[in-house]
């Protein structure tokens, strides 16, 4: 099996760490504590994305940080209809910006398409306002 990513928009984030923030809340976490996002769809090749894959996050038009997958638990709604829930490491890590245009749902990524992780020294470093990363990944700065 190879490696497989996914990509998702995180919708109503403004910055990688409002969405950090959010999945720290009690509403975005599981009954195990862990951030989960659920969705109306399940991957049909779940095998390869829990052999090390990654959720990339795009925040503002840029994919800006990854989350591992570390299972996916079936879940029903108040309203009865099954999702799946997408159960991730808690850790994000923040990556190279790359621009996005929007997309609906989420969708497959393969690893030789997903941006590098940014060094360890510069995981802490403050974000860049979204118009400033953006321009600076088109010209191919960061």
């Amino acid at each position: 099996m190879a490696k497989l990513h996914l990509i998702k928009l995180s919708v109503g984030s403004d910055s990688v760490d409002s969405m950090i923030r959010w999945q720290a809340s009690a509403r975005a976490q599981g009954p195990d504590g862990l951030p989960r996002h659920v969705t109306r769809m399940w991957p049909k090749r779940a095998d390869e994305l829990l052999d090390g894959g990654s959720i990339y996050w795009v925040v503002q038009g840029l994919v800006q940080a990854r989350q591992r997958l570390l299972r996916f638990d079936e879940v029903t709604g108040a309203d009865g209809i099954r999702r799946c829930a997408f159960v991730l490491d808690p850790q994000v890590i923040r990556t190279t910006t790359a621009p996005k245009r929007p997309f609906q749902g989420w969708r497959y990524l393969q690893p030789e398409d997903a941006p590098a992780d940014l060094p360890a020294h510069r995981q802490s470093e403050d974000s860049l306002p979204p118009d400033l990363s953006a321009a600076l990944a088109d010209i191919g700065v960061i």
